[in-house]
Order: structure tokens, then sequence, then C-alpha cells
């Protein structure tokens, strides 16, 4: 038999792991008495964890969400899993948050897990860093639960182009009312996809100009998003237009730096240094490969043509154009 200790763990991993527990089977898999798994529960209440009985013909347990967070359980793949997120994905504006939270996930790790961790190293390539802002953890989590519950909500806009009502200091821009359908982050931003009602149309509205009014609205039924993905009507509306050639180059820079200009399309990630020289391989469009070559003379760094061939020769009749021109 488990040690009370021991066996409290098994037993809210194994509340954790499913919604509903027969009495029995906890039982069984514990190896223990129905009576001793009553007990059990009672000692997991006295701890803070909120375990309902759930009504049935053998009757049974749930774990359930409470007041107060108490500790959590995790297996080794959760354990990791949820640190390298914390590490690789946190909100902008929460970044301290998670770093707190990573540094106590880090400490009571299993000196196992924790070497893992600290051998993975990642490095998060932003195609344009200049693009993050900081978002209200609040705002995110209202938002959120709107979309879920399927709920209008209202919220003040900033940058939008509503149109103001009355005149003078007595003028104000009335709130936005929509339909939230889902929460999508690109390029370290964070986008809620909704229906406005007053334009009647779908609009992408960012989340860090967004500040909610207080309650919400009336429960609607929820529309089909145009394209039926989110993910894709978010990528349609932030995309450019395509660049009908697109070549790859090696810069003498950093990826930080030549993604601040290198433009919405481009993919910009670090390569190893060479005698201490930051170098980056970057992927970029043109409208002809003649513009596609002039525009790698911008960057005023040393460059060396990766392809295809037709960013090779016209490189070379660039190259040999300015010779001339400055002969």
């Amino acid at each position: 038999m488990l040690e009370t200790s021991g066996r409290l763990l098994t037993l809210l991993s194994l509340l954790q792991a499913r919604r509903d527990w027969p009495g029995a089977l906890l039982a069984d898999r514990l190896g223990v008495s129905p009576r001793t798994v009553r007990r059990d529960v009672d000692r997991l209440r006295e701890l803070g964890y909120p375990v309902n009985a759930t009504k049935g013909p053998d009757g049974g347990y749930r774990l359930a969400a409470g007041a107060d967070l108490p500790p959590l359980l995790f297996d080794d793949e959760q354990a990791v899993a949820v640190a390298v997120a914390l590490r690789t994905g946190a909100i902008p504006g929460a970044e301290e948050g998670a770093l707190r939270a990573l540094a106590t996930i880090r400490q009571v790790m299993p000196a196992r897990l924790r070497a893992r961790l600290d051998a993975l190293e990642v490095t998060t390539v932003r195609r344009r860093p200049e693009r993050s802002a900081a978002v209200d953890p609040d705002a995110l989590l209202t938002l959120g639960a709107a979309c879920r519950a399927r709920e209008v909500v209202r919220f003040d806009y900033a940058g939008g182009t509503m149109p103001a009502v009355g005149e003078g200091e007595a003028a104000f821009r009335p709130p936005r009312r929509v339909e939230p359908y889902h929460l999508v982050t690109a390029d370290r931003r964070w986008y809620l996809v909704a229906f406005d009602l007053d334009r009647a149309d779908w609009r992408l509205f960012r989340v860090d100009r967004i500040t909610p009014r207080s309650g919400t609205g009336p429960r609607f039924t929820r529309r089909e998003v145009p394209g039926g993905d989110a993910a894709a009507f978010v990528a349609a509306r932030l995309s450019g237009p395509t660049h009908p050639v697109r070549g790859e180059v090696v810069l003498h820079a950093r990826a930080e730096d030549i993604a601040r200009w290198a433009g919405p399309d481009a993919v910009c990630e670090p390569l190893p240094d060479v005698d201490g020289e930051p170098r980056c391989r970057v992927v970029l469009g043109s409208w002809s490969w003649g513009g596609l070559a002039g525009w790698l003379g911008v960057f005023d760094v040393p460059f060396e043509v990766v392809g295809p061939p037709e960013l090779v020769e016209a490189t070379r009749r660039l190259a040999a154009r300015y010779a001339a021109a400055t002969a």
C-alpha cells in the first residue's frame, strides 16, 4: 500500500487526468478501500483542492475549479511543455509574470528535467519585432471569456475611425459593439476577430488598443467567419500584395536589425558569426529581379547572393551598371 503522502499525490494526479472518477475505480487504482479514498479526498479538500462528490450508481469524485489556485501537479511531459511555452511565447506586457512562473516551475523540477530544460537553447525570431505591443492580461481574459460565452462586448478602441458624436468639448466616440469570434496572435500582437454590429461587417481589432467596458451584452448565435478559418482571415487582412519574385541572400548583419526594414513578408534568420561578424539569412520579395537586386543595397552591409540564378544575374548587371556610372 502506498504511504499517505504518496497516495495523495497519486490521487491528485488521477483527478487531474480525468473529469469524473467512480469511487470504486479510484479505490482499485490506489489499492485501498473506498473508505480510505473518502478520507484522502477530505485531506485534499483541507489542502485547498475543490474535490466534489458526483452522483450516480457508484458515486464518484470530480476536481472542480476553486476560488484559489492550489499547488498543481504536472507529469514530466506537461512540466517541460509549460516551461518551454513560458520561455518562448510570453504575452507582450506580461513577460515579468512569465519569467517568475518559469523560475517557480524550474525550481521544483526534478534534476533530470531541469537539466533537459537548461540544455534547450531557443532563439525566437520575429519577422517584425517593432510590432510588439503590450497587452492588458485582464482585457485578454475578458475578450476570451466573451468569445467562449458568445456574448456581445463593448469597448473603447484607440486609433479607431468611429465617427464622433456631438461637437466641441461635448463630442465623444461611442464604444464599439461587436460579436467576438476568436483571439489570434500574429507577429507578437494579439488580434480579436469579431463581427462589428454598427458596421455590419467583420473586423480585426488589435487587443492592445482595446479597453473593455464593464459588463457584457446579450448572447448571440455565432456567425461563420469569412473563409471559415480565423487564422486565415487574420493572415489575409495583415498580408500585403504578393511579390512576383523572391530571392535568398546572406547579409553581414544581425537578424533583428535587418528585420526592421526587410518588409512584412520577409524571413530573417540568424546564422553563426564568422570571425566575430554577425550574419543572417534573408528571404524577401520584390516586383522584379532588378528591383530586388537594387533593394539589397539599401541595407548598406556586405552580402552574398544565394539564389536563384535570376537574382545572381540581376545583381551582376546592376554591379556593372554602377561601375560604369562611376567610371
